[in-house]
C-alpha cells in the first residue's frame, strides 16, 4: 500500500487565507482611486474587496489553530496555490465592475498581472475605468516582487518561519541575501522597490507624464510587467524621448539583482562589478542594443503606421533609443512597446524573438530563463572541452571566484532541458488548439517567459482576446510555471512529491 506524507493542511490555508486579506487591501486600494477619479465603479470595486477581505478572515479564523511550522512541501504548495487563489480573487474587481465580464478572459488579465507576463485580451484599454486600470497595474506591483516575499515579511507577527517559502518563491541559482534572517531580507527588498516605484513616478510627472499615467507605468516598470494605459502602450509618448529614457533605466534596475541595488546605495560598488552576472547582464544589453539599432537604422521597415508618433528613422538617436527599448523591454520581460518589431525586418523579428530566451538576472523582477543560468551553462559547455583532453583533472565550474557545487550545475541543466521542453510542448498544444505556427512559437516563448508580446497575431499591437478559451487556459498554465520557475509548480504534479521517502 502506498504511503503519503502528512501535510500541514490547515497552515496552507491559513496563508491562503492571509493572502486573500492582503489582496482584499489593494483592491480598497484601487477602489480609492475610482473614488477619486469617479469613474463610476467605486462601489463595485469595493464589494469585490469586501468578498476577498471575508473570505480570508473566514480562512484564518477556522485554521487559527494550525501549527505552526512549514516544511518544504508545504512551501511548494503554498506558493503554488497562493499564486492561483490570488488570481481567482484578482478575477472579482474585473467581474464585479463588468470591465472584464466573462471569467476565462478576466483570469487570463489577473494571472498575467501577477506572473508579470503583461499579456492582455482587453482591446481598447483607454476605456477601461481608472480603479481597473490601476488594479492591473498593481497585479503587477505584487506579483513583481513576490505574493510570498511580501507574506514573509509579515509572517513573524503570525509566528511562523519563512525560509521554505522564500526557497520555492526564489528557486534560482542566487542565493545572496541581505541579512541572515529571511524576514529581514525581504523587508529590505521591499524597501528598494517601493523606492524605485516612487522614483519613477516622480521622474515620469516631471517628463510631461499625468500623474496617473506615471504611477501605473512605474508600477509596471519595476514588476517587469508590461500592462500600460495606452493602446499603443510606450509608444504612445514617441514624440517625448525623455519618458521612454526614464523607463529604460528603470527597466535595467528591475532587470538587476536587487541584492546590488542594496549594495549600491550602502557605496559598496566593487561588490556590484565583481558579480559575473551584472558584467554579463550590462555587456548584453549594450550589445545587443548597439545590434539592434544598427538593424534597424539600415534595415528597418519604414512603412510602420501603427504607431501614435511617426518615428525618424533617418535620425541615429531615433534607431538607438528604439533599439535599446525593446532589447530592454524583451530581456528584462518588461514587455513595453515603442514600435511594432515584428515589421521592421524578417531578421530583427528573429532577433527579439531570440532574446526571449535570456531573462534578466537572478534576484530581478524580470523573468525568463535567467543570465546566471546561461553563464554557468557555458562555463560548463568549455570546461568539457578540457575534461575530454585531461579527463582525470578535477575542473570546477567557477562563479564570482567560487567553486559551484556539481549539484548546482545539474539543477541549471535540468531547469534548461525542463524549460526548452515546455517552450516545445506549449507550441505543439497551441498548434494543435488552431494558431498559426508562426503565433504558436511566439505565444509560446512569451508566455513561457513571461515576456508579454509575441509574434504573429500575438504580437507588440496584437492582444490575446481573439485566442479561444482553450488557449487562453494553457497560456494561464505557461505564464504560472514560467513565473515559478517550473520545478515549483511541476513538482506538484509527481507521484513522489506526495509519497513519504
Amino acid at each position: 500500500m502506498r504511503s503519503f506524507t502528512k501535510i500541514n493542511y490547515k497552515i496552507i490555508l491559513h496563508l491562503m487565507g492571509l493572502l486573500f486579506v492582503v489582496n482584499g487591501g489593494f483592491i480598497v486600494l484601487a477602489s480609492l482611486v475610482s473614488f477619486i477619479y469617479k469613474d463610476g465603479v467605486a462601489w463595485e470595486m469595493l464589494q469585490s474587496a469586501a468578498v476577498v477581505f471575508i473570505c480570508g478572515v473566514v480562512l484564518m479564523f477556522i485554521t487559527r489553530n494550525h501549527r505552526k511550522e512549514i516544511q518544504k512541501r508545504e512551501g511548494y504548495i503554498i506558493v503554488t496555490f497562493g499564486w492561483i487563489c490570488m488570481s481567482l480573487a484578482g478575477t472579482l474587481p474585473y467581474i464585479f465592475t463588468g470591465a472584464i465580464p466573462n471569467f476565462t478572459n478576466a483570469f487570463f488579465e489577473t494571472m498575467s498581472g501577477y506572473t508579470t507576463t503583461g499579456a492582455s485580451i482587453v482591446t481598447e484599454i483607454e476605456q477601461l475605468p481608472e480603479g481597473i486600470l490601476i488594479w492591473r497595474s498593481i497585479t503587477h506591483w505584487i506579483g513583481g516582487m513576490g505574493i510570498i516575499v511580501l507574506a514573509i515579511a509579515i509572517l513573524p507577527l503570525l509566528g511562523i518561519g519563512g525560509m521554505q517559502l522564500f526557497a520555492a518563491e526564489a528557486p534560482g541559482p542566487g542565493g545572496d541575501k541581505l541579512h541572515p534572517r529571511i524576514t529581514d531580507t525581504a523587508k529590505r527588498l521591499w524597501i528598494i522597490y517601493v523606492g524605485y516605484t516612487v522614483a519613477e513616478t516622480i521622474l515620469l510627472k516631471i517628463a510631461g507624464m499625468s500623474f496617473f499615467d506615471a504611477i501605473n507605468h512605474s508600477l509596471s516598470t519595476l514588476s517587469t510587467g508590461g500592462f500600460s494605459t495606452k493602446n499603443n502602450s510606450v509608444a504612445y509618448w514617441n514624440a517625448q524621448p525623455v519618458i521612454q529614457y526614464i523607463i529604460m533605466v528603470f527597466m535595467f534596475l528591475a532587470g538587476t539583482n536587487f541584492v546590488l541595488s542594496y549594495f549600491a546605495f550602502k557605496t559598496k560598488f566593487s561588490k556590484i562589478f565583481r558579480d559575473e552576472e551584472f558584467k554579463s547582464y550590462l555587456f548584453l544589453i549594450v550589445g545587443l542594443s548597439i545590434l539592434a539599432a544598427g538593424l534597424i537604422y539600415f534595415k528597418g521597415d519604414i512603412t510602420d503606421s501603427t504607431i501614435a508618433h511617426p518615428m525618424v528613422w533617418g535620425e541615429l538617436e531615433s534607431a538607438i533609443r528604439h533599439g535599446l527599448f525593446q532589447v530592454l523591454a524583451i530581456v528584462t520581460t518588461t514587455g513595453f512597446a515603442t514600435a511594432d518589431y515584428t515589421v521592421w525586418a524578417p531578421i530583427l523579428t528573429i532577433f527579439f524573438f531570440g532574446l526571449m530566451f535570456l531573462g534578466g538576472s537572478s534576484g530581478s523582477t524580470a523573468g525568463g530563463i535567467k543570465i546566471v543560468r546561461h553563464l554557468i551553462m557555458i562555463k560548463n559547455g568549455v570546461l568539457e572541452f578540457k575534461r575530454t583532453l585531461h579527463p582525470n583533472a578535477i575542473l570546477p565550474v567557477r562563479y564570482n571566484n567560487k567553486a559551484i557545487g556539481q549539484p548546482i550545475v545539474f539543477n541549471i541543466l535540468g531547469f534548461f532541458i525542463l524549460y526548452m521542453l515546455s517552450f516545445i510542448v506549449g507550441v505543439l498544444v497551441f498548434s494543435w488548439l488552431g494558431l498559426d505556427f508562426k503565433t504558436a512559437l511566439g505565444g509560446a516563448a512569451s508566455t513561457l517567459g513571461n515576456v508579454g508580446p509575441a509574434l504573429g497575431d500575438l504580437g507588440p499591437t496584437h492582444n490575446y482576446g481573439y485566442l479561444p478559451d482553450a488557449a487562453k487556459w494553457w497560456s494561464t498554465f505557461l505564464m504560472l510555471i514560467g513565473r515559478l520557475e517550473l520545478f515549483t509548480v511541476l513538482i506538484l504534479l509527481t507521484p513522489f512529491f506526495w509519497r513519504n521517502r
